[in-house]
């Protein structure tokens, strides 16, 4: 192996161990309502989300090209920026995943991204556009999310309300796998492209690709990278997510995971990167206070928005200070 190709390497194998982590800490969000409901078993849903993730993740690169080339300008930085952005991922998000709490990758990687980039080359290195696609997302993630959730739960309240509790949950036991595959292809066409872009990136950076494209290979290693992640690691947040913050039945579950598909499928073809826990999250309040405010578990609510939080701001100082100590140790 030549030895200007370790660095390389370096760089990919964290890429991948973040991609590994995101399984643990936030694909589970695809598969959380459908596995507490009961509606399939964990391996089943396992099995379904890392097949429509992969599907979603070759279903376009908007989001793939914001990461890659939106964030920090590809020719202000290097190798090192990136690898230190991916152990800031790895790190929080391996403490927040202990603690059972679902972390946003995706914030975590835009942080890291820039904490690691200023320190390389000053506030310059930061891109305008990128960043007004960033804020977009949490408007989309925050607000979208919570409406699209509540919006559908009343609809099927107003639509349903003559049934039988059987005959709905009956009827919901059904539809709500689809909506979980709706759900995890959504994951994939903005979440998973998220890596996809970073590992991209680092092939341009190494001189592997003349400029910034998403080959086939790269999506398909990162997909199942990220799938196997969730099949190790991907109950603690599953429990925190489908069984801690309100209860859910079927119905319910059908309303959150459609709300929140939709706005992260609108937020995918727009090429903004939103967070996908942040969605589902905010999707699921808003199915439980349409059924009433006090079914949410508000207690539970702020520790996690805690951690959404403290997110930017430790996933950016520790990717800046390892890229501080990197060029002070090295000088570059």
């Amino acid at each position: 192996m030549p030895e200007s190709a370790i660095p390389l390497l370096t760089v990919l194998a964290l890429i991948l161990a973040a991609e590994f982590v995101n399984g643990w800490t936030d694909a589970p969000n695809a598969i959380a309502t459908v596995v507490s409901t009961r509606v399939l078993s964990p391996q089943r849903a396992v099995i379904f989300a890392t097949g429509m993730n992969i599907l979603g993740s070759m279903s376009g690169t908007a989001v793939a090209a914001t990461i890659g080339k939106g964030i920090v300008q590809a020719e202000a930085i290097n190798l090192s920026t990136v690898a230190a952005a991916m152990i800031a991922i790895v790190f929080w998000s391996t403490l927040a995943w202990y603690y059972g709490l679902p972390t946003s990758e995706s914030h975590a990687l835009i942080a890291g991204l820039t904490g690691a980039g200023l320190a390389t080359a000053g506030p310059s290195v930061l891109l305008a556009e990128g960043w007004e696609k960033v804020g977009l997302g949490l408007v989309f993630s925050t607000f979208l999310g919570f409406l699209g959730g509540m919006g559908i739960m009343t609809a099927i309240y107003r639509l349903f309300y003559r049934r039988s509790p059987s005959s709905v949950r009956a009827f919901f036991g059904r539809a709500q796998i689809l909506s979980s595959l709706f759900m995890a292809f959504s994951h994939g066409s903005n979440d998973g492209q998220k890596f996809i872009g970073a590992f991209s990136l680092a092939l341009v950076l190494g001189g592997v690709l003349p400029e910034f494209q998403v080959p086939l290979w790269v999506i398909l290693l990162c997909a199942a990278t990220m799938g196997v992640g969730t099949m190790v690691g991907g109950w603690r947040i599953v429990r925190t997510m489908g069984l801690r913050i309100t209860k859910l039945e079927p119905v319910h579950g059908f309303a959150a995971e459609t709300g929140a598909a939709l706005t992260i499928e609108l937020a995918s073809r727009l090429g903004i990167p939103l967070s996908t826990t942040h969605t589902i999250n905010t999707a699921i309040m808003g199915v439980g206070s349409a059924r009433r405010f006090s079914a949410v578990k508000w207690g539970v609510t702020l520790e996690i928005v805690t951690a959404w939080i403290l997110t930017f701001p430790v996933c950016g100082l520790i990717a800046f200070g390892v890229t501080w100590l990197t060029k002070l140790v090295f000088g570059s």
